[in-house]
């Protein structure tokens, strides 16, 4: 963990403290803080079912970030200003979720199964001045626009289209220095931060609203119950657009000083590939909801040198013992 946390944050069972300090803002005091400390020091590990990786260290992150905060204070989004990020498990979701979080935008993470009906609804709810999406969803965007007043910046990934914003091209040519915020917009702990809608399950989706310091609360998770160290490669299953993203693949694992690995999955579930990822890339622990290692349980484990894998962990419903086991 960072030494500069270490007076707010103290793990020991027997002195456990989380302290909120007044001011905190999450991209800056621990992705930048591990950057300056170690320009090499791995954050993410990122693939896809063609086989493509990408790594990027807490450093490519810092500049990266900068970039996307540039590019969206360029386009009038202001502290304050709600963005949905419509995206999959790209590296692009990381990098904006830290340039949302330095300029004290309020980040609004959407599942990419949402159709148009679900995106108006939330954009009409937060009152959404801003969506980042892919190509693959611009026409359900587009689609509900008239009836979305406040809707007013589109950002595409991917080729450039017609009245979107092109994101690749707007990275080429923006600053990699991020001037930090005057003193009287400084980000408070207490400011908004980050909106999650519930899935809905007993009418409609309810709209969640977590503060800066929501984070911080994350140490928990990644401390306690998947257990982390500065030397870990966490893998959490997990979409971006679901508030288990933000337990399992961002927060408190960046905080602890972990590495987060990402598989872009876009089909369905293949248990024998995420064993075969887990013995590639070494990964030592590992969250999965139950019906996941019901499925790994059905293949044949001796096959995989899982030996790297030294914690599990599992939530969302009971897990049997014979599956634990």
């Amino acid at each position: 963990m960072l030494e500069t946390l270490k007076p707010y944050i103290n793990l020991d069972p027997k002195n456990f403290k989380v302290e909120v300090p007044e001011y905190f803002n999450y991209a800056i005091d621990v992705v930048d803080e591990w950057a300056k400390r170690d320009r090499n020091k791995l954050a993410l590990v990122w693939t896809n079912d063609e086989g493509e990786e990408r790594k990027l260290s807490f450093w490519d992150l810092m500049i990266r970030s900068n970039q996307v905060a540039n590019i969206l204070k360029g386009l009038e989004i202001s502290k304050g200003d709600r963005v949905m990020l419509m995206l999959p498990r790209i590296p692009e979701w990381w990098e904006i979720v830290l340039g949302l979080t330095k300029m004290g935008a309020v980040i609004v993470p959407s599942t990419t199964m949402l159709r148009s009906r679900d995106i108006l609804y939330r954009v009409k709810k937060a009152e959404i001045k801003a969506v980042i999406t892919t190509n693959e969803h611009i026409e359900k965007v587009e689609k509900v626009l008239p009836e979305c007043p406040s809707l007013q910046v589109l950002i595409n990934i991917g080729e450039p289209r017609p009245n979107w914003i092109n994101y690749d091209e707007e990275m080429k040519t923006a600053s990699r220095r991020w001037v930090d915020l005057g003193e009287d917009d400084r980000i408070k702990a207490t400011d908004p931060y980050i909106i999650f809608f519930t899935s809905g399950t007993t009418g409609y989706p309810k709209m969640v609203l977590h503060d800066h310091a929501y984070p911080l609360g994350h140490v928990l998770t990644a401390g306690l119950w998947h257990d982390l160290t500065p030397n870990d490669l966490h893998w959490t299953l997990s979409d971006t657009g679901w508030a288990k993203a933000a337990w399992g693949k961002i927060y408190g694992q960046w905080i602890m000083g972990a590495a987060v690995f990402v598989y872009d999955q876009r089909g369905r579930f293949n248990p024998a590939k995420v064993l075969e990822l887990i013995e590639k890339y070494g990964i030592t622990t590992f969250c999965a909801p139950p019906t996941a290692y019901r499925m790994m349980i059905l293949e044949d484990l001796k096959k995989y040198n899982l030996s790297e894998l030294r914690h599990c962990t599992s939530a969302g419903e009971p897990l049997n013992p014979e599956v634990i086991k």
